[in-house]
């Protein structure tokens, strides 16, 4: 007899993001699990912490429900004395090394346990160590309390880490996106229940590209962590052999002043550009031959695994956590040593000379893809949700 586990009655999710408004790997995946589950009938809603932009930048199915928190835009008044008010004063518990601990003031953070302390059912899906650390402590125990880690344990400061050690406990679980990160995490948190459900990407199945334009792609927050100032310096080695090919970098950010400098000394301005933003990544992929991923550190890097989707073999550093949970290299990719820009450039060199491993690879690409498809991923949510909501399913033979 095959058991298979029936469908989950209706539930009552809530997702709270930061600034759900704004652009950024973790806003797109948690929008798209949103998205999935109100297309799956259930009740779903997304708590934007503040609002700084007048619409949102990702798509939004209409039946989830949004909603912010602090409305951060110009020209609307907080309260009697404006906008200002929300910057003043720091909060007490998201920790100061938390990355975006400068937007938990005092005002933002009473916002966020003022709505969470009064809710009393579903699940409520908080996605940063901030909000993880106000729902563990804030939440009702009769909301099933669900945090979301994208990145991986040793990237979180010591004052971050020890306030999850002190606190996580009280979350009924903590998903992860890698089997490295549950294993990190069950270590750390030995009493807490730490599940590893992977980011879905948005489509698999792509059309084939030809891989005939001289073209690479890498896309990202231009923010260290990327390490698009180790990209600049390998890719202008693979000019030196190959002065046809050109390198699109996508993404906005503090850096990219800096990278623009990098790229006037290193005299690549006809060869690397920075493209800034775009809301169509994956027409910009299918044109690529390869992607590039030069992060000094990922959680799960959704846009590595969105262009295997487009049958595009990927050239990245083995940095903590990420690339070698998804690819394999000499398979489907090319690894190699972590913020070494000499065996980036010669693994890209080798890529642009070798037209058939590119293809070979591509087509592995997208067999790994599969397993991050929205039909794989999204169940072990839904599943999940239901066994904290205390469901029962019934066999099916």
């Amino acid at each position: 007899m095959h058991v298979m586990t029936a469908r989950p009655d209706v539930m009552k999710i809530r997702y709270m993001l930061l600034h759900a408004y704004g652009m950024g790997g973790t806003i797109r995946t948690v929008i798209s699990q949103a998205n999935a589950m109100a297309a799956a009938g259930h009740d779903v809603e997304i708590v934007s912490v503040v609002r700084r932009r007048d619409r949102p930048q990702f798509p939004i199915d209409e039946r989830v429900r949004l909603h912010a928190l602090a409305d951060q835009r110009e020209g609307r008044r907080a309260d009697s004395v404006g906008r200002r008010i929300w910057r003043r004063f720091r909060g007490k518990i998201v920790p100061a090394g938390e990355s975006a601990g400068s937007s938990f003031t005092e005002r933002v953070e009473r916002a966020v346990i003022d709505y969470v302390s009064t809710l009393d059912d579903g699940v409520l899906v908080t996605t940063r160590p901030a909000l993880n650390l106000i729902s563990a402590r804030r939440t009702p125990v009769g909301v099933v309390r669900v945090a979301q880690e994208h990145l991986n344990l040793a990237t979180h400061p010591a004052g971050v880490r020890s306030a999850i050690a002190r606190h996580y406990g009280r979350l009924d679980t903590v998903a992860v996106l890698t089997e490295a990160d549950r294993k990190d995490y069950q270590s750390f948190l030995p009493d807490t229940p730490i599940v590893c459900i992977p980011n879905a990407v948005q489509a698999v199945d792509q059309t084939l590209p030809w891989q005939e334009d001289r073209l690479v792609v890498a896309a990202g927050r231009l923010v260290p962590q990327k390490g698009f100032d180790l990209l600049i310096p390998a890719f202008e080695q693979v000019v030196r052999r190959h002065p046809d090919w050109r390198l699109r970098i996508y993404g906005s950010g503090p850096q990219k002043g800096a990278l623009r400098e990098l790229l006037k000394k290193h005299r690549l301005r006809d060869n690397v550009t920075l493209m800034g933003r775009t809301g169509r990544l994956g027409d910009e992929l299918a044109k690529a031959s390869f992607h590039v991923l030069s992060s000094r550190f990922e959680g799960l890097p959704m846009v590595m695994i969105e262009a295997m989707a487009h049958a595009l073999p990927v050239v990245a550093f083995d940095c903590p956590t990420g690339p070698r949970d998804v690819l394999t290299d000499e398979i489907d990719g090319l690894l190699v040593p972590s913020q070494d820009v000499d065996a980036l450039a010669g693994a890209m060199i080798r890529l642009i000379e070798d037209r058939e491993l590119r293809h070979r690879m591509g087509a592995s690409a997208v067999v790994t893809a599969r397993h991050y498809a929205p039909e794989t991923i999204m169940p072990l949510w839904e599943n999940l949700f239901a066994e904290l909501l205390g469901r029962s399913h019934a066999p099916m033979s």
